[in-house]
């Protein structure tokens, strides 16, 4: 069974309460939940559109035009979307075998400076991408003939929801809400991950019985 005791503030046995705090891991939770719709939505308009543009080319030697275009914007932003999604759920593929056989204090340091250094490249990449964004805003694309700057939207939207993601778990952390095994970041395999999620369901189901 997963260890998700929280971290304990040694003054008084219990993490201490922060007014926002709860409404944060709420609201990234439902943003979650919504971003999982939004690339089930995604992913099936991408299908319908290759698919459909497949069976109209060889059937009626006609084809839906901006098909081609739309469904490399829709893997884009599915692709950023997606990422959101498992850094909430640190889901990342990664080599944990030196962090998950530290102390906890060790994994504590590493923790704190990972997500520090993530925090600084996704301020890069946040001013980076907004940059590109302003750039190509009056550029269009030759099928839909959509400002370009669409596709480069979908890095700044990725660095600031991250970046939120990130504060969010820095702040749980240094409140002692954070538990022991949210202090790996990441899975060695997919395999790993989903075993992971069936775990902290049944955890999860457990304790509210």
């Amino acid at each position: 069974m997963l260890d998700r005791t929280p971290l304990r503030d040694s003054r008084n046995g219990a993490p201490p309460r922060i007014p926002f705090q709860d409404t944060m891991d709420r609201a990234i939770r439902h943003l979650s939940r919504t971003l999982e719709y939004v690339l089930a939505a995604a992913l099936a308009l991408m299908v319908v559109l290759v698919f459909g543009n497949v069976v109209m080319r060889y059937a009626f030697n006609s084809g839906i035009t901006v098909s081609e275009e739309v469904s490399r914007w829709l893997f884009i932003w599915s692709t950023f979307l997606g990422a959101l999604v498992a850094l909430r759920e640190r889901a990342h593929l990664g080599v944990d075998m030196v962090v998950a056989r530290l102390p906890a204090w060790g994994r504590k340091a590493c923790m704190l400076a990972t997500h520090v250094l993530m925090l600084v490249i996704l301020g890069m990449l946040f001013s980076g991408a907004l940059q590109q964004t302003r750039i190509n805003w009056d550029v269009t694309a030759p099928t839909t003939g959509w400002s370009m700057a669409i596709v480069h939207a979908s890095a700044v939207v990725f660095a600031a929801l991250a970046g939120l993601i990130l504060l969010n778990d820095l702040l749980r952390f240094l409140t002692g809400r954070m538990g022991n095994d949210e202090l790996v970041m990441v899975q060695e395999s997919e395999e790993a991950a989903q075993v992971e999620q069936v775990l902290h369901q049944a955890a999860r189901a457990e304790a509210t019985r």
